[in-house]
């Protein structure tokens, strides 16, 4: 029992070892991607700022009139949910916080009689979304860890090509925002209309409060420009929240696999330690097992001593002839003298292996040994009686006389013994 338990806890421990050389892996890869990621959103703040800027100077030199992402509808029936996530799993609560963010301003969207549409990025959104069955756009998967300009200017064009044909009335994007490698939020920001905010009070007004704000002229009209640069703008902003959005899978990734690492070792430490104490139980049985064997034989040989009384009160001796047996006193009284030769010839013959007789293992020749009993002719000489009291005391309930030991021993002896027949 306990060495079948001991090599299903082996088993498991080689398991949870190969676990946690995976997870380790896996924890060391999205620590050295976190590193990239992170620069890379570094490098795109400047992009996305001056780019801001230009739009703000443009709206301040009156391009704002007639562009039509700038101008919000009147009233809002459809919102488009751009919900980025994941491609693949193993990053702990990543993908479901965006999905509960998205899933919560679909059901006030719902509870507020108004109508959605979401357009899942990653295949962890697109799978979760559709099993719901929501409405969804179309989807965008492929890149969440790396991805690229091209990827958000897809994804510009086509939630662009939604506002524009008047399908929805407002984007938004939900994504997980980068802070730190230890910190990220889920944050839900408006895309398309542009607020006022954006693109208000840029230096392309004239004058400023203080009197130092600059001037500037632009060829073409600033509107023509302002209607060029907005989907500029637009993807910017989403290759911004992807960027964001890939750093902190990262990070996500590399807190998860670090937790599974460590769970992992504390299983195989636990592990260990059950298995250990299984071990060391199946050892100390076992010892326990020989101990009492041994005691047990040493108490059997103690308390069978080598003569006992007979019935009549003389000594009886399993390995000579009792009284009534073969070399017994006769009718008359005398005493034959062929049995008193026997008994000699017996006690000079050397002893024999008792093993040779079906039924005798080493264990009880070694008991006949202690009875004094060692060759196949002192076998041959017991009576009824003698076989009784000695199939009693080992207990076999009738085994000699089932065996036929003295047949046996009878035939082993004249083997050995040619010119001693019996």
């Amino acid at each position: 029992m306990a060495g079948g338990q001991e090599r299903i806890l082996r088993g498991r421990i080689k398991a949870m070892q190969s676990t946690k050389k995976i997870t380790r892996a896996m924890e060391l890869i999205a620590g050295s991607r976190i590193v990239k990621a992170q620069q890379r959103v570094q490098a795109a703040v400047p992009y996305s700022e001056q780019i801001t800027e230009v739009v703000k100077d443009l709206a301040a030199a009156g391009g704002t009139s007639d562009s039509p992402l700038l101008k919000g509808r009147e009233q809002i029936e459809r919102t488009c949910y751009v919900a980025i996530t994941a491609d693949r799993g193993l990053c702990g609560g990543y993908n479901a916080g965006v999905q509960r963010a998205t899933e919560g301003e679909v059901k006030a969207d719902v509870v507020g009689g108004l109508d959605y549409l979401i357009v899942p990025v990653g295949k962890k959104a697109e799978g979760y979304f559709r099993f719901r069955r929501y409405q969804l756009g179309e989807s965008f998967q492929g890149f969440s860890d790396q991805p690229s300009y091209d990827d958000a200017r897809r994804i510009g064009e086509y939630v662009v090509g939604l506002y524009e044909r008047g399908e929805v009335d407002k984007v938004e994007l939900v994504y997980t925002r980068f802070i730190t490698a230890g910190s990220q939020e889920v944050v839900l920001r408006p895309l398309v209309p542009l607020s006022g905010e954006t693109v208000a009070g840029g230096d392309g007004k004239a004058g400023s409060d203080d009197g130092t704000g600059s001037d500037y002229e632009f060829e073409p009209d600033p509107l023509s420009i302002l209607d060029a640069l907005l989907p500029r703008y637009v993807e910017a902003r989403i290759y911004a929240a992807l960027l964001n959005a890939a750093a902190s899978e990262h990070a996500f990734r590399q807190r998860a696999m670090k937790s599974a690492t460590d769970n992992a070792q504390e299983l195989i430490t636990n592990l260990s330690i059950v298995m250990n104490r299984a071990r060391q139980a199946s050892i100390t049985a076992e010892i326990m097992e020989i101990v009492s064997g041994a005691a047990a034989l040493e108490g059997d040989s103690l308390d069978m001593p080598y003569l006992d009384l007979g019935d009549d009160g003389s000594m009886f001796n399993p390995s000579s002839p009792p009284a009534g047996g073969v070399g017994s006193a006769g009718a008359d009284g005398s005493t034959e003298a062929a049995p008193a030769a026997a008994a000699t010839a017996t006690a000079t013959l050397e002893p024999d292996d008792l093993k040779l007789i079906k039924g005798v293992a080493s264990v009880l020749e070694s008991r006949l040994h202690e009875m004094g009993i060692f060759t196949f002719k002192e076998i041959t000489t017991w009576t009824d009686e003698d076989m009784d009291r000695i199939d009693d005391h080992l207990g076999f309930e009738g085994r000699i006389q089932r065996d036929d030991w003295q047949g046996q021993a009878r035939r082993f002896h004249n083997e050995k013994y040619p010119d001693d027949q019996i």
